[in-house]
């Protein structure tokens, strides 16, 4: 019975071409299954990741095949995460076939390591995992290793993580399930947003943008204004905003992020993200004093630099994508709130064909009024909710690590702030990225983005003024900081 239903779903959609219409945003809630044998339907596929340029290596025989690493936002040197994928033939009957994709993600850097890993739980010191009769690598062998390229290395000595992509599962069968059928009705390809000024813009296969973010193409559309409240100074969130910009250009929409940041950044923002990406061109962004500030709240952050640099690079390659600045920090209390709210409603009006991410402190994303100290506070949230017809306010969810905060001096200085490296409690929800929107609003709430384990990101200058991650030119060396509790208020 499930196979006939399949069958169904499957033939509906070649004739009617739903399957091509599916949002390239969503999360299918079913398998894609194909009415022809196993052995009819792999050559089909390997043409698919042949002609969208995804080198692989197959296990010949097996029906099984695995693609080489890709890096995100389209060779960052800075984002620190790589994905392949494992593609599985698997016979759904004797007439009809699916495929399983998994996406494995690696980092270049601790991210995804396994708790425990760096522990040696017994006596055996070989490198790599060796035992006595079958040994690792030995420590030659294994600076010979280091020296290869440094994207190999950082798969080959870091962790990761697997999970089934059905997005990309549809992608292939929307391409080759009409060959197999032959139907005249072929799917469209898909129409990335593409750059004004550009000349022509990439595949959509070309693009490496994460794993597909759950719920993201509920949220994701023209004209829709998405606040997304956070906990400052944790490398996940701008990880977060860039993916999401990234998916939702990939899938046709033009996208403008919105960056609490203050408004004499927006020339050089616009000038950054139309460089090359040099040097220079980052010791132009970084030598305003918002990067330099004696306290750097986590909106100056190296994570929040970074994604700078990956909406560079995907408006380098041709895609839709901008920046604006919004704060107004010399405002105090609700004139902040009315002059950010009128900032970022002048940049929609202006462009109202877009989709706006728009990142802020979680106070200021709320769309109701009213603070524990003050009942008549009115949010930048609320201010907009009645000032543009689509807006969704999402609250930053997480599960427990840590985050750059700015508090009250800890030694109980008055008129001082204490910033540093902080402890923040969160809930498990698992470590995939995801959406999720009530059926009413909370707390001025519509629902959470869920951002998995935080880790604290420290200011982009804390060891020098170029390209975050650089270690030269240091004006801001590290203190030593404690370990406290944060949570989101």
């Amino acid at each position: 019975m499930r196979s006939w239903s399949y069958a169904a779903v499957v033939l509906a959609c070649m004739v009617t071409g739903c399957a091509a219409r599916m949002g390239d945003l969503d999360i299918p809630d079913r398998e894609a299954v194909y009415d022809r044998p196993l052995e009819e339907m792999w050559p089909e596929v390997r043409q698919f990741f042949t002609e969208n340029n995804l080198p692989f290596r197959e296990d010949k025989g097996s029906m099984v095949l695995e693609t080489d690493w890709r890096q995100e936002f389209g060779g960052s040197k800075i984002s620190g995460f790589w994905h392949r994928y494992m593609v599985l033939g698997k016979r759904e009957s004797p007439t009809q076939s699916k495929l399983w994709i998994i996406r494995i993600t690696k980092s270049s850097n601790k991210t995804l390591s396994l708790a425990g890993k760096e522990i040696d739980w017994g006596v055996n010191r070989n490198l790599m995992g060796g035992t006595e009769d079958t040994p690792g690598l030995s420590p030659e062998d294994y600076e010979d290793r280091l020296d290869e390229p440094q994207g190999e290395n950082s798969f080959y000595v870091e962790s990761g993580q697997g999970s089934r992509d059905l997005v990309m599962e549809w992608r292939v069968f929307n391409a080759v399930a009409p060959r197999l059928a032959r139907e005249e009705n072929v799917p469209k390809p898909v129409q990335v947003a593409r750059a004004p000024e550009a000349k022509e813009a990439p595949s959509a296969m070309s693009m490496e943008c994460g794993l597909p973010i759950i719920g993201l193409g509920k949220q994701a559309k023209k004209g829709g204004v998405l606040l997304l409240g956070e906990l400052h100074g944790t490398q996940e969130v701008p990880r977060f905003v860039a993916q999401a910009a990234c998916q939702a250009m990939v899938a046709g929409i033009p996208v403008t992020v919105g960056l609490e940041l203050p408004l004499e950044n927006q020339t050089r923002v616009d000038t950054f993200l139309e460089s090359a990406g040099t040097e220079d061109d980052w010791l132009k962004l970084m030598e305003a004093p918002f990067w330099r500030s004696p306290y750097p709240d986590g909106r100056s952050s190296e994570a929040v630099a970074n994604m700078l640099e990956q909406l560079r690079q995907l408006r380098s390659r041709g895609l839709d994508v901008e920046a604006f600045v919004f704060d107004h920090p010399k405002a105090q209390g609700q004139a902040r709130e009315d002059a950010m709210a009128a900032t970022v409603k002048h940049q929609v009006e202006s462009a109202p064909g877009r989709f706006y991410v728009v990142l802020s402190g979680n106070i200021h994303a709320r769309t109701e009024q009213g603070l524990p100290w003050d009942a008549k506070y009115r949010p930048m949230g609320l201010l907009l909710k009645g000032a543009l017809d689509s807006v969704v306010a999402l609250d930053m969810a997480y599960d427990s690590g840590s985050a750059w905060i700015c508090a009250v001096d800890s030694k109980g200085v008055r008129n001082k702030l204490d910033c540093g490296i902080r402890d923040a409690k969160g809930r498990d929800n698992g470590d995939r990225f995801f959406m999720h929107q009530w059926s009413s609003v909370r707390a001025g709430y519509n629902g959470v983005f869920y951002v998995g384990p935080v880790n604290a990101s420290a200011p982009a200058v804390h060891r020098g003024l170029g390209r975050p991650g650089a270690d030269d030119n240091s004006v801001h060396p590290a203190p030593e900081q404690g370990s406290r509790v944060a949570s989101v208020p």
